[in-house]
């Protein structure tokens, strides 16, 4: 998978968020967009999954050679402290949902995707009833575990106590090391500790 953005940049309400970004992304390396709150993080990652569309410039999506662009959402798996769930499912419904339309890394199955979420004893609550610690490691889970070649994480750690920043360094370590990883961080030591790259956002 590789990434291209070209004098790239984006602006709301006659404000730049970020312009004339000119980067390569490219497969099996994890690189980290820094910056404070408020400083783009987040919408530069929408733009770099097509989420949003840049303001000027151009992002290209290539995968195996191939432009990838209209389709580019079926190759990214994406995890947001904003990420809305439905409240209403399972661990196992929303799981079970997601799978529907994308499989999961190295043919994992429902029981191994439950227990490696480490939330096997709230398999039958809905959502709802989950913290926001558990509900972020649901969707780190289907983020990393679903089987695209590229991963966008935006402050996976939020929310997270100790044990679970363990959790996710492991999933991290054991599951992407292949694949493309960008992490948008205000803390890199917690989260973007398997970064080779990085690339620092100013304040809007």
């Amino acid at each position: 998978m590789e990434i291209v953005l070209e004098n790239t940049g984006k602006m709301y309400l006659y404000n730049w968020i970020f312009r004339n970004l000119n980067i390569d992304f490219k497969s099996s390396t994890h690189y980290g967009i820094l910056g404070n709150n408020g400083s783009g993080k987040t919408t530069l990652l929408k733009v770099i999954s097509g989420i949003l569309s840049p303001s000027e410039g151009k992002v290209k999506w290539s995968h195996k050679e191939k432009d990838v662009s209209e389709k580019i959402s079926r190759y990214i798996g994406w995890a947001s402290p904003h990420l809305e769930l439905i409240d209403e499912f399972t661990l196992e419904e929303t799981l079970s949902f997601h799978q529907k339309f994308k499989p999961w890394v190295a043919n994992y199955s429902l029981p191994s995707l439950i227990k490696l979420s480490g939330l096997k004893k709230s398999i039958d609550k809905p959502l709802k009833y989950y913290s926001s610690g558990m509900k972020q490691r649901v969707k780190i889970l289907m983020a990393v575990m679903s089987d695209v070649p590229l991963i966008i994480l935006d402050e996976p750690c939020t929310n997270l106590d100790d044990n679970s920043i363990q959790w996710y360094r492991n999933l991290i370590t054991e599951f992407s090391s292949d694949r493309l990883l960008i992490i948008g961080s205000n803390d890199p030591g917690n989260e973007c500790f398997s970064c080779k790259a990085f690339y620092t956002l100013g304040k809007e």
